[in-house]
């Protein structure tokens, strides 16, 4: 088992260093910050000095190795729009409400999905089944920007019940405005997640319907309501908490579109503004945040899985 942690975490490392090259590359590729910087009446001596000033005359490998240093020491660096403010000091002040969207939306998948899932497997081949086949193909069709304007017009534009933007907390004391400013993102955010865990969930279910024990347990005149929900669901529960983990990351991660719709102060949004800034650092800080939190979350799937099921750390 320890050698497949091992193993697991230097394919994390591998794959992190990767994603570093690539960020690199592809934000030099988005254009000159130095454009936004100084104004058309700049001189070439002006952008010579703020070129130096930033690193930027320097030579691209050498640019990089900088790059990797600071990602090493954890400083990535100042950020070239908001000046005088870490680029690392910047990604740690909008963490926490990426975070509060990512679990609420979790939270928001998970009530969704598990009495769904339950229930179209229990109710195979009927129109409760087709049901809930047609919301998984929506789910996992429509795309999120397109949902998130839809609830923002029925929920906030046509009957005022909820904001249209700005941040709430499901923490209290943490920021400004009501769990009311949490909800459309929330479940915008979460819509996808909710049919991809239901259809694994209602995979789960038929196959330990299916078990001996279960009709075992039904034999001995166990109520079908405990059959299910109680033995059922636990062992099909397996292979859906091990997908949470994945479910997490890819909710942080894929809350930039979410957050830009809704004005949301997060992580996300900060990627946007910066792109629109080609502010080099902050962007190389969210990248790399980004991808550290999705290979963080596919080693600790792998690692319970490993521990779930022994055949596949030897198979490695």
């Amino acid at each position: 088992m320890q050698r497949f942690i091992i193993v697991r975490a230097f394919h994390a490392v591998i794959a992190l260093f990767v994603v570093s090259i690539i960020v690199f590359a592809l934000a030099r590729i988005s254009g000159d910050p130095l454009d936004t910087l100084l104004d058309i009446d700049a001189t070439e001596e002006d952008f010579a000095r703020v070129s130096a000033y930033w690193g930027l005359d320097r030579p691209l490998h050498l640019q990089y190795l900088r790059y990797l240093g600071n990602i090493v020491t954890g400083n990535f660096g100042e950020s070239i729009r908001w000046q005088g403010r870490s680029a690392g000091g910047l990604l740690l002040e909008r963490v926490p409400a990426t975070l509060e969207l990512a679990l609420l939306s979790l939270f928001v998948s998970a009530i969704l999905a598990i009495p769904i899932g339950v229930l179209v497997a229990v109710k195979k081949d009927t129109g409760i089944d087709y049901l809930g086949k047609l919301i998984a193909l929506l789910g996992q069709s429509l795309p999120s920007f397109w949902l998130g304007l839809i609830l923002m017009w029925i929920f906030a534009v046509q009957l005022g019940l909820l904001p249209t933007s700005g941040r709430g907390s499901v923490f209290p004391n943490v920021a400004e405005g009501s769990f009311k400013h949490l909800i459309l993102p929330a479940i915008t955010l979460g819509w996808f997640q909710v049919a991809a865990l239901m259809r694994l969930i209602r995979s789960s279910m038929l196959e330990v319907l299916d078990t001996e024990y279960v009709k075992l347990a039904r034999v001995k005149g166990i109520p079908e309501w405990k059959v299910v929900w109680k033995h059922c669901l636990r062992n099909a529960m397996i292979a859906p908490l091990t997908y949470f983990g994945l479910i997490l990351g890819g909710l942080m991660t894929g809350s930039v579109v979410t957050e830009t719709v809704f004005t949301w102060p997060g992580v996300g949004l900060l990627a946007i503004d910066a792109l629109r800034a080609r502010d080099f650092q902050v962007i190389q800080s969210v990248v790399v945040f980004f991808a550290g939190i999705y290979i963080l979350a596919n080693l600790i799937v792998d690692v319970l899985y490993a521990y779930l099921d022994p055949r596949i750390r030897y198979t490695q």
